[in-house]
């Protein structure tokens, strides 16, 4: 008979902030052990979970980002939900091997749609016809997001993402994995806690006020410690990569069109947007790593030497280079660009704000070319911000189309990033962390692709 297993991905968590601050998740690591853990590149959510999962790199399960360039399609996509997405046996697939009666509970994890398990729940909207957002979920079995949204309310996607995010989006996570947990007793029950995301990124690792985020998130992942631990379950907790400070955004996107390689449309009502088709070159921004498609194979090595001069960038790798990593995979870019410990790459493209497109003023995560944290902040332009919001939701309320445009395009507003791999002798501080309950599997260092084995 399978033992119950909980795992709690608590995002941005570092061995650095266990103590005081976290004593539920330290009274796991008191009970078995804590290590730093190694990461994959790019340290970024959709790698780091397919990692975990599949025990391999992105070389083999092909998430070499949170988005990528579809060559097919001439387009670039963020946050793809569809489980097929990866490739690979995962982690509850193997478990299954040795345990055909093994059931699975998938709460709030990426590539969650149309996954394998037996009830998971995802943030998934509503977008009616007229240009609404409603908020909603998507769950399997389909019957399963009624019920938590009856007894928990609707999920707070606005709380989630965006200048709103808080830890209302966690409580709501962490009380509908406890209700699964007592349902239906899961085998494996695999929670994503985000809320340390959003200050850590907001106001960096280095201000004082993340010891309430850390509080706070501790505060929720001991609900669902608590009811693993009623059920007799071992306790992973883990997380995806650390949040380093940064001070410096780098506009990769400029560069490139300033050289000639990118191309802007404009549209016709006066803004321009990416035509990734018809550059030669062009940046598909990701935190700390960026992905350079490079349409003519002769531009390769001229667009690597522009951008190893620019400012803010530390490595430029090639295809050959890509293969010490694991990320030598037919989505990446011909070029994967590296920033500075200090730097962090944005999606911008155009060089004149008037003319940004329409959804560069908006939280927008699929439309967005590009991973945008601005997105976490309202912008200190606007001068009566609430107003703005307020007459937004006015409208949305009377089912009007609106236009939630409240986010600025001031890129050093953000405090902290991720997505390199961490210094060496730092991991304390900038590697994710590994934490069990069951001192059985305790090992000196952990891989991050042999999570998957070692839970196993």
């Amino acid at each position: 008979m399978s033992r119950p297993l909980v795992i709690l991905n608590v995002v941005g968590l570092t061995h650095e902030m266990l103590g005081p601050n976290t004593p539920h998740i330290s009274q796991v690591a008191a009970e078995g052990f804590a290590r730093p853990m190694g990461t994959v590149l790019p340290a970024v959510t959709c790698s780091a979970q397919a990692t975990l999962l599949t025990g391999s790199l992105p070389r083999e399960h092909g998430i070499v980002a949170n988005g990528w360039y579809w060559r097919e399609l001439a387009e670039v996509l963020f946050w793809r939900q569809p489980n097929q997405l990866v490739h690979g046996e995962r982690l509850y697939d193997a478990a299954r091997k040795r345990d055909p009666n093994y059931t699975v509970a998938k709460l709030f994890w990426w590539f969650n749609m149309y996954a394998d398990v037996n009830w998971s729940v995802t943030p998934r909207p509503s977008y009616p016809a007229d240009g609404r957002k409603v908020m909603d979920s998507y769950s399997q079995p389909t019957e399963l997001k009624d019920q938590l949204q009856e007894r928990l309310g609707v999920f707070p996607l606005f709380k989630f993402w965006g200048p709103g995010a808080d830890i209302s989006s966690t409580r709501w996570i962490a009380d509908a994995s406890v209700t699964v947990m007592q349902q239906h007793s899961p085998s494996l029950t695999l929670v994503y806690l985000p809320h340390l995301d959003y200050n850590l990124q907001r106001i960096g690792p280095n201000d004082p006020r993340i010891a309430d985020d850390v509080r706070a998130v501790d505060a929720e992942a001991g609900k669902v410690i608590d009811a693993a631990k009623s059920r007799g379950a071992d306790v992973v907790v883990l997380s995806e990569y650390a949040i380093t400070a940064v001070n410096r955004p780098v506009h990769i996107n400029r560069v490139l069109r300033e050289h000639g390689y990118l191309v802007a449309r404009r549209e016709a009502l006066g803004w321009e947007t990416l035509d990734a088709g018809a550059s030669r070159a062009f940046a598909v921004a990701d935190h700390q790593v960026a992905h350079v498609y490079v349409r003519r194979s002769d531009d390769i090595a001229a667009v690597a030497d522009l951008l190893r001069k620019t400012p803010g960038v530390d490595r430029v790798l090639d295809r050959a280079a890509q293969a010490e990593f694991g990320l030598d995979h037919e989505r990446s870019g011909e070029l994967v660009v590296i920033a500075a410990p200090e730097a962090w790459f944005t999606y911008y493209f155009w060089l004149d704000d008037a003319l940004a497109p329409d959804y560069a003023r908006t939280v927008d995560i699929h439309r967005k070319p590009g991973y945008d944290p601005v997105e976490l902040f309202v912008d200190p332009q606007l001068k009566w911000p609430k107003l703005r919001v307020a007459a937004r939701l006015a409208q949305k309320l009377l089912g009007f189309r609106y236009y939630m445009d409240v986010i600025g395009l001031d890129a050093s507003l953000v405090k902290g990033s991720h997505g390199r791999l961490p210094t060496q002798g730092c991991e304390n501080r900038e590697a994710p962390i590994f934490v069990c309950s069951n001192k059985a599997i305790e090992q000196d260092a952990i891989k991050m692709e042999a999570v998957k084995e070692l839970v196993l």
